[in-house]
């Protein structure tokens, strides 16, 4: 018969939890003191840079963002591939090439290395379309939401899970992620966080997961015991049923985290797996941390957590909850340096910081937030020199207009316009199409390598070009999407014709010149 007993924060004020915050360094500590820097497990191993020190290219889309991967020299070399927009399946090809192996129903980061994935602007949203991180290493993801995900029903993408790395991966760092279903396996969604098939040295860290059967995993089965190295901190688990996440095998590191509404189950040990818990906090939940649903037992190392109305089953067969005393009965050592906040104050702190959008807000342990160190170049700041393929209407690409001399042609020319009046160097002459929305398009004879394209709408119109696609039109891949006329730029392709694309706009739009540059 079950017994279900409830342990209140008052219970916890004699056992230390709200002890002041502290820091612990550990052995052969490499984590970086700055605010805002990698953290946790990645750290080790050589540590997790990303795309730092690459180019910076700017995607609103999926294909976009197979574009950059496959337009690097090699799948080696670092890029920041900074996205804003909503990702989904409608805007999301297969790209091909030597630096890259994509696929068209989720965002692949398959055999390669050295890469951001950064949100910003007004944000990135991948809608049910998850990130897969198979057979990499060095990879950061950051401030994006991917929510959604299905693995039954339609569309389905990776499984059913938002984020998931399989296959021989090594250093990835996950941060202010929001990462959400709309209900559990039934539903035909899967897990939030995955980690399976030796994949070690990931830091998951201010990041809220919410509203899903599952949390996450390490270790696809009992026998997966391949998977090590992992730390979670400073991220909201709220309203998940089970797998917060599911440990089998190897050693994670949970500190800082505010768990809320576990239905079922919390952390997971199990299959020999060693977890250290540090000033967590648990609220309004059920079987926190314990083995469950198997007779492999795993183990935990805990200090200064807080349980707060938590229920804990007895134990009876396969369920085993450490709880309603937890007590360690393993020994768990860290190899970098970390800094705790008191556990009475994670709720505060974990919903000032954790998830997308929040302006990368980080803990130095003070229990009171702290924007980003704004010495810090990382990928979240990139240098908008020179190289930065972004410039805006404002700035004007350098070199020549390669669509001088060029043929022209599109869907449709409203009347007194012509195609050819958009390669001509011309603004007192222009293109319209018959009604607000159209596509133009600039051919070679031969292969020509694009980069940027410039779209300038010509004076006295009567209205203006919302929303648009550039399309390679060789392939049909869409190299870039956004709202308004001005400088695009896009990975470098080869092809002989690009097509503008008006999928909206205000009245009927006048494009005087479609300029083309290499750079």
């Amino acid at each position: 018969m079950e017994r279900s007993v409830a342990v209140r924060l008052s219970a916890l004020l004699a056992t230390g939890a709200l002890a002041a915050a502290s820091t612990v360094a550990l052995s052969t500590s490499t984590a970086s003191a700055a605010t805002g820097g990698v953290t946790g497990y990645a750290t080790q191993n050589g540590g997790t840079t990303g795309g730092a020190g690459g180019r910076t290219v700017r995607a609103t889309t999926g294909t976009a963002i197979h574009q950059a991967l496959c337009g690097r020299a090699d799948s080696s070399t670092p890029i920041v591939i900074q996205v804003e927009g909503t990702i989904n399946h409608g805007n999301t090809t297969k790209v091909s090439g030597g630096s890259c192996n994509t696929a068209a129903d989720k965002i692949e980061l398959k055999q390669i290395s050295n890469v951001t994935v950064v949100g910003v602007g007004k944000g990135a949203v991948f809608d049910q379309l998850g990130i897969h991180i198979r057979e990499s290493s060095n990879i950061i993801i950051q401030n994006v939401t991917v929510r959604n995900v299905r693995k039954s029903g339609s569309p389905t993408s990776n499984g059913g899970d938002a984020i998931g790395m399989e296959s021989d991966v090594r250093n990835v760092w996950v941060d202010h992620t929001t990462l959400e279903a709309s209900g559990g396996e039934s539903a035909g969604y899967d897990g939030l966080f995955d980690m399976k098939d030796n994949t070690q040295y990931v830091t998951l860290s201010y990041s809220t997961l919410r509203n899903s059967g599952r949390g996450g995993l390490v270790g696809s089965s009992e026998s997966d015991r391949s998977n090590s190295h992992i730390t979670f901190h400073h991220n909201l688990y709220e309203n998940i049923d089970s797998r917060t996440p599911l440990l089998r095998g190897g050693v994670a590191h949970m500190y800082n985290n505010h768990y809320r509404n576990l239905n079922e189950s919390g952390i997971n040990s199990r299959a020999g797996a060693r977890a250290k818990v540090d000033n967590n906090y648990f609220e309004d939940s059920k079987d926190v941390l314990g083995t469950f649903y198997t007779s492999e037992a795993g183990y935990w190392q805990v200090s200064g957590n807080i349980f707060d109305n938590v229920t804990w089953s007895s134990r009876s067969g396969d369920t085993n909850p450490a709880g309603p005393d937890p007590r360690s009965n393993t020994s768990v050592g860290i190899p970098y340096a970390y800094t705790l906040d008191a556990a009475g104050c994670v709720p505060g702190v974990v919903g000032q910081t954790a998830g997308a959008d929040k302006g990368l807000r980080v803990s130095d342990g003070s229990c009171t937030p702290q924007n980003p160190d704004p010495t810090d170049p990382g990928p979240t700041d990139p240098d908008p020199g020179p190289t930065d393929p972004d410039p805006g209407p404002t700035d004007p690409p350098a070199g020549t207009n390669l669509s001088l001399g060029a043929g022209a042609d599109g869907s449709s020319k409203a009347g007194g316009t012509s195609y050819g009046n958009v390669r001509d160097g011309s603004m007192s002459t222009y293109w319209s199409p018959s009604g607000s929305t159209g596509s133009i398009s600039v051919k070679w004879s031969s292969a020509t390598t694009v980069s940027k394209v410039d779209i300038r709408e010509a004076s006295g119109a009567t209205g203006a070009i919302g929303s648009y696609r550039v399309i390679d039109h060789d392939t049909g891949a869409v190299l870039a999407s956004g709202n308004g006329a001005g400088v695009i730029s896009f990975p470098a392709t080869s092809l002989k014709k690009i097509t503008f694309e008006i999928t909206s706009a205000s009245g009927t739009p006048r494009v005087a010149e479609f300029e083309t540059y290499a750079s």
